[in-house]
Formats: C-alpha cells, sequence, structure tokens
C-alpha cells in the first residue's frame, strides 16, 4: 500500500508565492521519477514539472524561472516552490511519482489526492 499525501496549497495574491509538498509513504523500495501536475477547470491536466532520482529536472514553458522542484530522496518527498504566481497558475495540482514496491519488480505511477492553490487578488 502507498500513500501520496500533498500540503501547502491554498490562496495567494498574484505576485505572491507558495511552497507545495507531497510526502510518500507505505510499502515503499524505490521511486524513480517524481512529478507535480495541475489540473484547472474545463481543462485537461498537464505537467508542470518532473524531477528524476538523480536530480534532473524539467519544466512546462508556462512555469520556468517562477517554479523550482526539489526532492529528498530520503524522506520520500518532492516539493514545489511556486513565486511570481498569476491567476492562470489557479488549479488543483497533483502530485505523481513511479514507485515500486517491496512486494513487486516494477514502477507503477502513484498518484496524490490534489491540493487547490488559488490566485486572486
Amino acid at each position: 500500500q502507498v500513500q501520496l499525501v500533498e500540503s501547502g496549497g491554498g490562496l495567494v495574491q498574484p505576485g505572491g508565492s507558495l511552497r507545495l509538498s507531497c510526502a510518500a509513504s507505505g510499502s515503499i523500495a524505490s521511486i524513480n521519477t517524481m512529478r507535480w501536475y495541475r489540473q484547472a477547470p474545463g481543462k485537461e491536466r498537464e505537467l508542470v514539472a518532473r524531477i528524476t532520482s538523480g536530480g534532473i529536472t524539467i519544466y512546462a514553458d508556462s512555469v520556468k524561472g517562477r517554479f523550482t522542484i526539489s526532492r529528498d530522496n530520503a524522506k520520500n518527498t518532492v516539493a514545489l516552490q511556486m513565486d511570481s504566481l498569476n491567476p492562470e497558475d489557479t488549479a488543483v495540482y497533483y502530485c505523481n511519482a513511479d514507485i515500486r514496491q517491496y512486494s513487486g519488480t516494477y514502477y507503477y505511477a502513484h498518484w496524490g489526492q490534489g491540493t487547490q492553490v488559488t490566485v486572486s487578488s
């Protein structure tokens, strides 16, 4: 059994910052790539950023230079530092990770429940 739990969402004014965190727990043998997605009302879910186990990062063009993804492999956590937020960043943000459990051989994608981020004055 594996769980991903996000925290840190909320309401922020344009130009402000928020830090999202996601903690993976359960019978975890190894975590490969960890990602943040977001889904705005009426839109498809989109990849915001991802980070490999070795620390290589990739960002969506819309967040480059404003968002920073990081992870702590010892704690099985991933964070998303979001700066210079604007109303277009309003969405539910989801944590995603490729996890291999002790009972398994392969990596499978797991999702968190999502956390709401609202950017508004």
